[in-house]
């Protein structure tokens, strides 16, 4: 993982990895294509921080989004998808599995599919490229309000599983 140089650095808490508040990203050195991502998060309140996929399309992770479009919240993809039923709840432990095959997502928070198998119909704000057919790598937004703490990061190829 890379992080460019800041005065706001991650910082590794109980074991976790928490997000400064407008700091930067934590990018993955590690280029993906498809593949099934899992990872735990603790928003705190007021909370906004988010998962990019290939650099791209950003899953959100937040608790300060309420008065935006349904896809800036919990669970949505930034922009595009709003998660359905949303979930939201500061201070406790979640999980997203998130599948991304071609432009196909499913992502299960908590045991429960809020997206299943749409197209994400292009990159989100903050996407480091728009080459959507490379392989890109997975980063931790870490460029807005309050903390986030994550832990439990997998990620395994994903071989046809959504098209």
């Amino acid at each position: 993982m890379s992080v460019p140089n800041s005065d706001k650095p991650w910082k590794v808490v109980n074991g976790n990895l928490v997000s400064p508040t407008h700091g930067p990203e934590i990018i993955n050195d590690q280029k993906f294509s498809d593949f099934k991502l899992h990872v735990e998060f603790n928003c705190a309140e007021n909370s906004n921080s988010g998962v990019y996929l290939r650099g791209r399309y950003e899953v959100q992770v937040e608790t300060n989004s309420i008065q935006e479009p349904p896809s800036h919240h919990m669970g949505g993809v930034y922009g595009f998808i709003a998660a359905v039923p949303e979930q939201r709840q500061a201070g406790v432990w979640h999980t997203y599995d998130i599948t991304l095959v071609g432009r196909t997502i499913t992502v299960v928070q908590d045991g429960k599919a809020v997206i299943d198998r749409q197209e994400v119909p292009g990159i989100t704000g903050g996407a480091l490229d728009s080459h959507e057919e490379q392989p890109g790598p997975i980063y931790l937004q870490g460029s807005e309000d309050g903390h986030v703490a994550y832990r439990s990061i997998v990620i395994t190829p994903a071989k046809n599983e959504l098209r």
